[in-house]
């Protein structure tokens, strides 16, 4: 069965903007600093992404930290980023609820250390009633790992595979799909990201490397989209 398509949006603010942080070895690169120094300063970008989305009035933010294929990188690099991911969240979570974000997280965490993942479903559970914006980080993510672990859920239930059903056993389940998906860096490539749930959504791709993304590369990017006509197949109303 072909999944219909979602009905027609009434504003130009995106209700879910996903977003694919890249660039921040190369930041550091042209730095001549190791890339632990771009990951911190993609963590401050991250900060100011989060604050300006809210004062947009964007109500859902999908954030790709960490892909199942950089699981291959330097054992080394990984190590760094999973100690800064357990750092950052320590430090940021009581923030986050102050200003009532809701935090969530998508991928398979399996490979996670036990403290990380203690530490994810403290912040789960600190946040879990907070409306102000709702705050989606993709971790140990791969959107074709999603499509398939939703499809085998049915499979092991014995029900038919549908657009539906695919849809429930997703990691995004009761997320909206993403109405906008950023990339920075400069790549025109959507890397494994949400690859069911980016099927109507408006890609935009700038050059600007992750750690100088700030509150006016956002702004820019939500311009653009309230200039696009979104007709989900359709033919324009004008026509």
């Amino acid at each position: 069965m072909i999944q219909a398509p979602p009905p027609l949006p009434d504003e130009s603010v995106p209700t879910h903007v996903a977003v694919i942080m890249d660039g921040n070895g190369r930041w550091a690169n042209a730095r001549g600093e190791p890339r632990a120094f771009g990951h911190r300063a993609g963590v401050r970008a991250a900060r100011r992404v989060l604050r300006c989305a809210r004062k947009h009035g964007v109500e859902y933010l999908t954030v790709f930290a960490f892909s199942q294929e950089n699981w291959r990188r330097p054992a080394t690099e990984v190590s760094l980023l999973m100690q800064l991911f357990i750092r950052t969240l320590g430090r940021e979570m009581n923030s986050l609820h102050r200003n009532g974000v809701r935090l969530r997280f998508i991928g398979d965490h399996a490979e996670f250390s036990a403290p990380l993942r203690a530490e994810m479903n403290r912040a789960v559970e600190l946040t879990r009633d907070n409306r102000e914006l709702k705050l989606n980080v993709a971790v140990g993510y791969g959107g074709q790992w999603d499509i398939v672990q939703a499809a085998q859920r049915l499979a092991e239930r014995g029900e038919t595979i549908t657009a539906a059903g695919i849809e429930a056993g997703l990691d995004t389940a009761g997320i909206p799909p993403p109405d906008l998906l950023i990339r920075t860096g400069g790549e025109k490539r959507i890397s494994n990201f949400l690859l069911w749930q980016l099927a109507y959504a408006e890609l935009y791709f700038c050059d600007t490397l992750w750690p100088d993304f700030g509150d006016a590369d956002l702004t820019a990017a939500l311009d653009w989209f309230a200039t696009r006509q979104r007709r989900f197949g359709r033919v324009p109303e004008s026509a």
